[in-house]
Order: C-alpha cells, then structure tokens, then sequence
C-alpha cells in the first residue's frame, strides 16, 4: 500500500474467496492495487503467478519459510527466472530460525519478542496484552526501507536480490536502545513516569474532562510556568525549580496538587495551546484514535489521515494518510480497493502482450552507475546528521547499516547522548558549534557535494541557524533534506515541539493504553524508533528518485504520522465503526484461545484462535474434558485453572508439538541474552578497544547480495572531531577551533558519560526534539 502510494503498479493476489483477514482496515491496505485472485495450490493459477513474477520489480510475500517454494515461488526460482527482481519475505520467523513452523500471531510474536509489558499495577511480573500491532507495524517499515535499498542498489548496477525482514527480528527495532548495555550498565528501561514525584511531567484533568500531557521538561519551560499561573508564595517555595522539586518528595506532591486544581481552570485544547504557543513546551491533548481521525484538524492538514471514496463495501471512509512526506514526489493514493478479482483480464492481457513482446528495458538513470558494483546499497554516499536523541539518530543509524558515511554532528552544550552507542552506531562523532561563524563555515565544508542532511529542529530552527535545506542546497544542489518533527510541519501543530509521549496521546495511543479512561503513556519509545525508520524510508525513496532525474528534495517523518501507522487496525472511519478492540490493563488478549495466561511458574501465550486450533487443543490430554461451547469469560477461567498445574515451558514444547501457537513470555533481558537470539546478529555483545564490553540490538532484516553492516562502536561524542577536520585540511587549526570553543574533541573533564558512552536520561525518558 505504501509503494502503491508513491506511485507503484501494485497488483494484489488473493485466495478465490479474499483475503483470509476480511476485516474494514482492508479498504486502507489495499487502497490502490489492483486485484486478482489465484489459487496457489492449482497449477494454472500458479503458472500466473509465475509469470506475473517475471515481470515484477518487487515481490512482497508473508508464508511461513519454506511455504512459497513449495507452491513454486520461492525467491530463489523468481530470481532466477527475473534476475533483476527484489524478493521480499516477511514470515513470522526467520529461514534458519528453528521457531520458523510457529503460526505468526501478533500475539505470540510479541511474548517470544519480550514486548509484553509489564504491569504498572499486580503480582511481580506480571505481563498485560497490547492490540497495537507493533511487530507487524515495524517489519512493514522495515521491508519498505529494504526494499527502497535494494531498488537503489540496483539503480547503482546490482543485481536484484532477496530480503528476508522476520516479525520477531523486527521486534528489535521496537528495544532499540532497551538493549543497550554499556559494562554493568543497561539501556532505556522498561516503564512510566509518575507524576508523584515530577509533577511538571504527568496527566491532568482539566475543565472540559478531557486530559492533557504536560511536559515541563526544560527548566525554563517550568520556570516560565510556575511564574505565569501558580501563587507567588508557591514559585518563591521552589515550584519553578527542578532541581527542588525532585530533591523535595513533599514539595513535590504539594505541587501537583495545586496543579490538579489549576489545570481545571481551562479546557484541554485551551491548555495545549497556550503552553506551546507562549512557552514552546511540549504539551499535548490526550485523544482517543476517533478523536484524532474524525476530529482533530492537523491529522487532516498533515496529511496523516486522509478521507477517501468509493470504497466497494465501506463507500466513503476516514483513513491513515501517508507516513512520509516528500517535496517533489509526494505520496497520493490512487484510488480505493478494487473488488476481489475485478483486474483478472486487464492483468492478463499485459502478461500476453509482455510474452510477445518481451519486457521494455527499465529506465535509464541521470547519475552514472557506481563502478564496482557498490557493496552496500547506499557505498560512497556521505550523510551529515544534525539530529539529537532517538527519532533523528536512529534515521542515520539505519542509513549507515545501509552503507553510508555518516557524520553525526552534536553541539558542544548538547548533553542528550543517551542511547549514543545504539542510535549513533557506525557513525563518526563530532562536537561543532553552530552557533559560531567559524563552526558555520566548518559545517558549510562538510555539505560541500553531501548526498544526505538529516534533522529534527523545530520547524524554521534550522533556517534561523543558517543550515536548513536552502541552505545547504546551494552548497550541494541534488541534496536529500531529511526532517523529523513532531506533528508534520504544516497544520497548527507543525511549529511545535514534540516528545514520545505527545506522539502517542494526540493520536489515541495514550487513552488506548489504559482503556479510554485515564492516558498513560506506552513505555516503549515506538514513535521515535518508528519515526527515525520511515524518515529513513522518506530518504531512500528521494536517493531512488534522484538516481532516476538527479533531482533531490525534502523529505519528511513525523511522530504523529508514525503512531497513526502504529494503530493501523483501527485507522478507518466509517459509518457504524466500533473501536472496541481490547484496552486497558486488564486486557489480556483477543479471546480465551488468544491471550495471556499464568502457568505454574510464569506467563506464557496461547495462539490458537481459529476453530482447527481448539479441535488439537481440545485433543491433548491436558484439556480433555472442557466446554468449548462456554462463553469467552468461562472458558478463560477453565484454561487458566489448567495451565496453572505446569511451567509455562512445560506448555510450550506440548502445544508446539501438537502444532499450536504457544510461547513462554520472555522478559526482554532474557530475549537479548539468548543465545538463539545472538547467534543470528539480533544481540550483539563487543568490546570497545580498551576492552569494555558494549551490547547492543542488530538490524532485524537482511538484504542477501548487499549486507546490512553493522557499523564500528561510535567513539565517545567528539571523538572524531580531529579526523573529520582532518579530511576537510583543517587539521593544523584543530586546537586553535577547540581554544575558541567551536569544536570539541570530547565532553568537558568532569562531565564524563556512564560507561563513557550515556549520559543518565532526561528525568522523562525518551524525547523527539
């Protein structure tokens, strides 16, 4: 759907009877395809198929492993006969996985994957269910940046070549920096701020009894509101100091009471206006997801949702839009689905022509083909990120995995390198401050013939500081401008400051989470993450359109665009649509043979939904003698009874042995310590050249004629300073630059980062800009 968008010929083929999942989001997913239905298992149908194989630029496909060489289409059969073809598998479990037989439920997924969260409240853990479909949402972002790198590969002289992106190996995309261990010390951790202890970070009910998240993360954000609306008694008692509130448990509890009731003195949308508007702090209203699609102006002005017509059997729908934005080539859907089938002869008419004809030589490209063949997809491409935290880093990161130079610029004052070892992997680091005419100059040097910019300021900051995308256009013509921002950049959010939490709350996330109630935010940083991997889409897709016309262009992520993505299921509006799917923290999955249950030892998840799957279960002696006919709520209550007399991994090796969907809930410490897990590049433990241990995550999708690199461990920030001045010809001026403060080979003496490569997080965690 997203390459249909962009501009793709994209051609669906279903079973005989439709899609196997008939539910309403398929009016989004196959927005704009064309469609064909063939059975696979007869061999003139799969003879088609075949042939529709050979005159494809991409294959996208979701059998388990093995299944679609059986059927004769298997990746290593369609390359041979198209060799120019980028085959891509996105199976539950990898080839050389051992779970790869597994049924690929999201569920399962998420519980094999340690991503079931724990929860805030409960017996020690105790895991709950999420509806978001983040594997699924993560391998599709994924596929679609591999897919891009390979189309630019072979726009660069490679060969077409097969990529394999696992659900459960794109779970690592979602613990990015969670994985992180420097030494003794671990990454990101698991959980929620409460607004008990800083009152300036938390949610609030306000008059209309909507909520809002504030994020009084910066002192003077607080400064400025403490001043602004509380009691002159109270700001002189420290209320507008941070470090007094977090010092004083007392005065902090005392804060948030009066906040409590100041907060209902405005409605929520009153609330997150003024905050943003006259501070520049990150606030935001707390919506549901049919307050953000059907209500919400700047998820239309966006571009994140998008109303579209026609629809066979929905009519006129509110849908998720685009999670991209590109200047030139922006995407636009070309229609809605098509009826089951209503392509067959027009599709097989082109097939006949393209037989007797035989297929017409693809386009010629503007930029000479690399000589050799370039090793990686993106080999001599040289990449400038200016970006700080996660959203922006992981955008360069995933570009450096592809092959590219990346030079990741900080400014001297910046403390935010937390996660630096994950986000800023592969890359070199430099100290420059850009705020001097001589660190603009150093930075001018840098963006002479750059193929790729990448930020996330704050809309115009960039342009103010003299490096936004005209800038550097004069410098380097044909240059991709890659930007992350909170809201996109238009709408009356697009000026304004966002962080992970305020990507979840105005798109739903937050009132999902915690069942429509109360918001709270979603401890995984999943819109950064996702943010930073489709900016990197955004950029490959404008390098693929550059090859073809030597034309660049501005590309564009969002966090708000990202957790519209993340929300998929549920992002189509139409008349009777029901959001009910499972919330809050008592949810504990889709139904009793599709949840979470507590075994004798721990937790593990049942996978068995469909009617075949309770025949096998109801045949084990384990679960002889149940009601399957009983309600949702009894039978849970019976299953329960039953799995609590063994150890989850007792049930595990059962079911799967009788060909059901069932894992032991892992812990995500134990996922990354795994040897399975380690053995396919998923947790990589190093050592820096001093010795000190270093693990991180691996990328989750392999492309198998140009490699994903993993990258060097980054130097500490600044440590590459002397080498990249040095490739400029500055290199005699390094100390005279470092004297006059306009670059940095390191932090300030006394300033040294845990385990020389973090900085203890920010007192709210993860932050977009």
């Amino acid at each position: 759907m997203v390459l249909a968008d962009l501009g793709a010929d994209v051609i669906r083929i279903d079973p005989p009877g439709g899609p196997s999942w008939a539910d309403p989001v398929n009016a989004l997913l196959q927005r704009g395809k064309r469609s064909i239905a063939l059975d696979l298992a007869d061999d003139d149908d799969r003879a088609i198929a075949r042939r529709l194989i050979t005159t494809a630029d991409v294959v996208i496909e979701s059998f388990r492993p093995g299944t679609a060489d059986r059927l004769g289409i298997g990746h290593a059969g369609s390359l041979r006969d198209n060799p120019s073809l980028v085959y891509c598998s996105i199976p539950a479990f990898g080839h050389d996985d051992p779970r790869a037989g597994l049924p690929g439920w999201e569920g399962l997924l998420t519980a094999a994957a340690g991503l079931l969260p724990p929860r805030a409240e409960g017996e020690p853990g105790q895991v709950r269910f999420s509806a978001l479909p983040l594997l699924s949402s993560f391998a599709a972002v994924s596929a679609c940046h591999g897919v891009m790198a390979a189309l630019v590969a072979r726009e660069r002289g490679a060969a077409g070549q097969w990529i394999e992106v696992p659900l459960f190996d794109a779970a690592f995309e979602v613990i990015g920096g969670g994985g992180q261990k420097v030494g003794d010390t671990a990454g990101m951790p698991q959980g929620v701020l409460s607004s008990e202890s800083v009152p300036q970070i938390g949610h609030y009910r306000c008059q209309d009894g909507r909520w809002v998240q504030l994020c009084l993360i910066q002192p003077r954000h607080l400064e400025w509101f403490a001043k602004t609306f509380l009691p002159t008694e109270s700001v002189e008692e420290g209320m507008g100091e941070s470090a007094k509130l977090a010092a004083n448990p007392e005065l902090a509890q005392k804060m948030r009471a009066q906040l409590i009731e100041l907060m209902k003195t405005k409605t929520a949308r009153e609330w997150e206006r003024v905050i943003n508007e006259e501070s520049k702090a990150p606030t935001g209203l707390c919506q549901t997801t049919e307050d953000w699609l059907l209500g919400d102006p700047q998820a239309r002005d966006s571009r994140s949702v998008i109303e579209l017509d026609g629809d066979p059997e929905l009519g006129a729908t509110v849908q998720a839009g685009y999670p991209i934005g590109l200047s030139s080539t922006p995407p636009e859907a070309t229609g809605p689905r098509h009826r089951l089938d209503t392509d067959r002869a027009e599709i097989l008419a082109e097939l006949d022509r393209f037989e007797a004809d035989g297929r017409p030589a693809r386009e010629p490209v503007t930029q000479a083909v690399t000589e050799p063949v370039p090793e990686a997809p993106l080999s001599g491409m040289r990449v400038l990120d200016v970006s700080q935290v996660l959203a922006g880093p992981t955008r360069g990161r995933v570009l450096a995995e592809y092959g590219a130079e990346v030079v990741k610029i900080n400014s001297l004052e910046d403390r935010q390198h937390f996660m630096h070892v994950y986000t800023n992997n592969g890359k070199r680091s430099m100290l420059l401050n850009l705020k001097s005419e001589q660190g603009l100059e150093i930075f001018g040097r840098l963006s002479e013939g750059v193929d790729v910019v990448v930020e996330n300021f704050t809309r115009g900051v960039a342009d103010r500081m003299g490096i936004g995308y005209d800038d550097v256009r004069r410098l380097s013509p044909s240059v991709i401008y890659t930007s992350v921002s909170a809201f996109g950049h238009t709408g009356y959010r697009g000026g304004w400051r966002g962080r992970e939490e305020l990507g979840q709350a105005v798109t739903g996330i937050q009132m999902r989470w915690y069942g429509r109630e109360h918001p709270r935010m979603h401890m995984l940083a999943m819109n950064d993450y996702g943010a930073g991997n489709w900016a990197a889409f955004a950029t490959l897709v404008a390098l693929f359109h550059r090859l073809r016309t030597g034309v660049g262009q501005r590309a564009h992520a969002s966090l708000s665009h990202t957790a519209t993505y993340h929300q998929l299921p549920y992002m189509v509006a139409f008349p009777g649509r029901e959001w009910d799917e499972p919330s809050g923290e008592d949810a504990m999955g889709w139904s009793a043979t599709d949840r979470i249950y507590k075994a004798e030892d721990r937790w593990l998840y049942l996978a068995a939904p469909r009617p075949e799957d309770r025949q096998r279960l109801g045949a084990l002696t384990g679960f002889s003698g149940i009601d399957w006919s009983a309600d949702d709520a009894a039978l849970s209550e019976e299953l329960g009874v039953r799995f609590a007399e063994h150890p989850a991994a007792y049930w595990a090796a059962e079911l799967q042995a009788a060909g059901i969907g069932a894992v032991v809930a892992m812990t995500q410490e134990e996922v990354m310590e795994d040897q399975l897990t380690k053995d396919r590049g998923l947790s990589l433990s190093r050592r820096t050249e001093n010795g000190e241990p270093i693990r991180t995550v691996g990328p989750g999708r392999r492309l198998f004629l140009t490699p994903i690199r993993v990258g060097a461990i980054p130097s500490p920030p600044g440590g590459d300073t002397a080498s990249v001045l040095e490739a400029l010809g500055m290199g005699a001026a390094l100390d005279d630059l470092v004297a006059a403060s306009v670059v940095a080979t390191g932090l300030p003496e006394g300033e040294e980062m845990i385990g020389r490569f973090q900085a203890p997080p920010a007192p709210a965690g993860p932050s977009q800009n």
